[in-house]
């Protein structure tokens, strides 16, 4: 997704991390290379130049909060504008007790059908009952591909396929369903280009009999900047709410599609990513712009630190950072990074990591991790609150206890010491330290 906008920013990220130094001459050049980044993924020329005089004025002049170097700060703030960019994480709003009606807009090839029918999936599967009224008369076969669609979810649809008279079918739809007991209805309209007069005022139209709760457009990944004019077109007919990006997954011009939001002030509630009707994913602007610049998932980081902090007792904590930990909060923090998912998950998700690391040493990693979980499950009381008793005949027993050979229990012994030296020097609190933690440092 996205690879050329990926990589120009990871390159102008690893200009400033490898400088020597941070002066006014490498943040102006920062600001170059992103500038260049942005506009060669057709993000609109405006929104790059205000985009990059904010990196520039905030590097300047802001200074790092504790804890954090210059460089990181600037990578951070890099990461905050391209957030900014795309808006908040966003959701819908269903009221209860009443049925939801979202019109669905897009230009002609956007993919609109389909991803009305991936919608009304990922609302059933969220627990919603949905119905579809399928209003585009004017390209053959639209009815009969959403009816197909839809089926895969028994979600129906109703149409008139007689009709080419949208309102007229949008009006005996909305009545048809009237009693039926549904949350939401989807309303799959009909698409062609942006300027054509006929379109725009069925659409309007269109909107005045439905009133609907929400207009979402739809919009193609692949066209780079007409996205931008495109939402601005729509917005300027019917106010749009909520907008969901197709074919995400294999554009190069996708910056553009994820700047359209900015010509509506609506949020980019989903992307599709695939041809299944499953490839319908929720749009987290914080994890897309850290998959971007290489930082990984920063909220599954930030989350998974909070848990650590919040869910480990004082005494835990403090034995942790000042270096004292033992073998049951060595295991206590395997434990808690197994929760966030695999090993692999993980690092992808750690800033400066992502993609660092080779398929063949995570598997190494999985497996080591899971063999010392059996091996300090192994271990007795005393053994784990003071590993230092540890001597032959006791990593005997914890060998055959574990199932694991005598070389393995002295290989987690020799990295858990390297740990608990390195928290004391980091005092516990760097997400590096959690790698250290588990002996990859």
């Amino acid at each position: 997704m996205l690879d050329g906008l990926k990589n120009n920013l990871r390159d102008a990220i690893k200009k400033i991390v490898k400088s020597s130094g941070i002066d006014e001459e490498l943040i102006k050049e920062l600001s170059k290379n992103v500038q260049r980044a942005l506009l060669q993924s057709d993000v609109n020329v405006r929104l790059v130049l205000e985009i990059t005089k904010q990196i520039e004025i905030r590097s300047l002049n802001e200074t790092p909060p504790p804890g954090l170097s210059r460089k990181d700060h600037i990578v951070k703030i890099l990461y905050d504008e391209l957030a900014k960019l795309l808006g908040k994480e966003s959701d819908f709003d269903f009221k209860s007790g009443k049925q939801n009606k979202l019109i669905m807009l897009g230009i002609q090839g956007s993919g609109k059908t389909t991803v009305t029918a991936k919608l009304a999936k990922f609302l059933t599967k969220q627990g919603y009952s949905v119905g579809v009224i399928g209003a585009d008369t004017y390209r053959p076969g639209a009815l009969v591909q959403l009816r197909t669609m839809c089926e895969k979810s028994n979600v129906e649809v109703y149409g008139e396929p007689n009709n080419k008279n949208s309102p007229d079918i949008v009006k005996n739809g909305l009545k048809y369903f009237e009693s039926l007991p549904l949350d939401v209805i989807l309303i799959d309209t009909a698409g062609r280009h942006k300027e054509e007069k006929d379109l725009l005022s069925e659409m309007e139209q269109i909107n005045k009999v439905a009133e609907p709760d929400l207009a979402i457009l739809v919009i193609d990944g692949t066209i780079g900047q007409q996205c931008f004019n495109q939402a601005e077109a729509f917005h300027k007919t019917i106010p749009v709410g909520g907008i969901i990006i197709t074919k995400l997954d294999s554009s190069a011009k996708g910056g553009g599609a994820i700047a359209a939001s900015a010509a509506t002030g609506a949020q980019i509630m989903y992307i599709g990513t695939g041809e299944r009707i499953d490839d319908l994913e929720k749009f987290s602007p914080t994890r897309f712009v850290g998959r971007l610049l290489g930082m990984g998932d920063i909220q599954a980081v930030l989350d998974l630190a909070k848990r650590l902090e919040n869910e480990g007792d004082d005494v835990r904590l403090k034995r942790i950072s000042s270096g004292k930990m033992n073998m049951d909060d060595f295991f206590y923090q395997l434990e808690e990074v197994t929760k966030v998912g695999s090993l692999k998950g993980f690092l992808d998700n750690m800033p400066g990591l992502s993609g660092m690391v080779k398929d063949d040493q995570l598997d190494q990693m999985e497996g080591r991790v899971s063999k010392w979980r059996f091996i300090i499950q192994s271990m007795t009381k005393e053994e784990k609150a003071d590993p230092d008793l540890m001597n032959s005949s006791r990593i005997k027993r914890i060998s055959r206890g574990s199932g694991w050979p005598e070389h393995e229990v002295k290989e987690l012994l020799k990295n858990y010491k390297n740990s608990k030296s390195m928290m004391k020097a980091s005092k516990g609190r760097q997400m590096q330290g959690t790698l250290r933690r588990m002996g990859f440092g």
